[in-house]
């Protein structure tokens, strides 16, 4: 494959593997600027139209930076802290215990209670305990005993997510819905759906007008919005989640882990508030915590057994096996530089199968990808091209400063 990402995406184009990318990057002072767009969206008529930069794009689990933020934002407003007790805000949550297996029948799940309450801090680091049923057998069959889904059912974010918690409290580490818990809490202390408390703290201040939690409605999103085509009418993003779309289908309300909607040029925007520090969104230095490594020391040892794992390749978001990682407010953070690439600090995540993002403070750069993927999806295919943009965005970065 080749290095730069335009000559890559329209050969992957060319094989039949993808429809198209839209690409967003930018430098800390805005003077650096890579916006593309390449190939084709495909509309339910079953018409295509070239990409623009104004698609609307599913973001999946790039949702949890901008609910991160949408949670900071209540602690600067002193309705949250990073470190306190959540039970009397979500009572749900402190009523939790950790489940450890089940009776050699199978029928009792074997719980003890949680030794520490839940905090902010641990829900916003995947550090509470609050895994998804698909990462921890003994939820997965709790979930299947006494929760499973029922056809055509809706749930919030309390019903959908009613499991046990899989660890104790603050002691390990596992991709979880913590941020849709997040999301629900920052919607009980302002009285606004996250969407809406969204809008007024992080979208209008930045220009935002495309964001919207599913489903989208607004016909003038719907109409540019990349995951509505003849293979997904309902617009769930099933080729963003790899063919399934069961989140979106299940979900009843915000859910701040996974349900947002936006063009890439808006989301690139969010990133370059946090790339520059610039007071927008949050304070300065609350904004620096985001790039502080958030995990105690058991649940870092748990971190770093979860990167090194089978399931490492998608938890560590292209960066490789031996490079120090963290986790930070958002997203998995690099502890040390990566030799012409991440800087030490850089926090980074993404989105379902498609979308990458980066936030790189100490090299002063920070970027989106979203792949428009086909089904059925070539995993490796969108994997490698998801690299080519995260290595490529710093290749054209020093072309720029070297041609000034």
């Amino acid at each position: 494959m080749a290095d730069d990402i335009e000559t890559s995406i329209q050969a992957a184009i060319d094989a039949g593997k993808i429809n198209g990318a839209v690409i967003c990057a930018t430098d800390t002072h805005g003077s650096f600027t890579y916006n593309r767009t390449i190939g084709e969206r495909t509309l339910l008529s079953g018409d295509k139209l070239p990409h623009q930069l104004d698609d609307v794009l599913y973001l999946a689990s790039a949702t949890k930076l901008v609910a991160t933020i949408a949670a900071l934002q209540c602690v600067e407003d002193g309705l949250l802290s990073l470190t306190g007790d959540l039970s009397a805000i979500a009572p749900e949550l402190g009523a939790k215990k950790v489940i450890t297996g089940f009776s050699d029948d199978g029928e009792t799940p074997i719980l003890e209670p949680a030794a520490r309450p839940i905090t902010l801090e641990m829900l916003l680091t995947h550090s509470a305990g609050t895994s998804y049923h698909f990462m921890q057998p003994h939820v997965a069959q709790w979930r299947e005993k006494f929760a499973a889904p029922k056809e055509g059912e809706k749930k919030n974010v309390e019903e959908l997510f009613c499991y046990p918690l899989s660890y104790q409290p603050g002691c390990g580490w596992m991709y979880g819905p913590g941020l849709d818990w997040a999301g629900r809490i920052v919607e009980r202390v302002t009285g606004l759906t996250l969407g809406e408390r969204m809008q007024k703290r992080i979208f209008d201040p930045l220009g935002i007008n495309d964001a919207q939690f599913y489903p989208v409605t607004r016909e003038e999103l719907r109409s540019h919005q990349v995951d509505l085509n003849p293979d997904d009418p309902d617009g769930l993003g099933r080729a963003v989640l790899g063919g399934s779309a069961d989140m979106n289908s299940r979900g009843r309300g915000d859910f701040g882990g996974h349900g947002l909607f936006m063009s890439g040029e808006s989301y690139v925007k969010i990133l370059h508030s946090i790339l520059a520090n610039d007071g927008k969104l949050l304070k300065p230095a609350l904004a620096d915590e985001m790039f502080q490594q958030r995990l105690s020391p058991e649940a870092a040892e748990s971190h770093r057994a979860a990167l090194a794992s089978p399931m490492g390749v998608f938890f560590r978001v292209g960066v490789g096996v031996e490079t120090s990682c963290g986790h930070g407010l958002g997203g998995l953070l690099t502890l040390e530089d990566v030799d012409g690439w991440y800087g030490e600090r850089t926090l980074t995540w993404g989105g379902g199968m498609t979308v990458a993002w980066f936030i790189d403070r100490k090299n002063g750069l920070c970027g989106v990808g979203a792949i428009h993927a086909k089904l059925p999806l070539d995993h490796d295919a969108v994997s490698d091209l998801k690299q080519v943009f995260r290595r490529d965005m710093y290749r054209k970065l020093a072309a720029w400063k070297s041609s000034e």
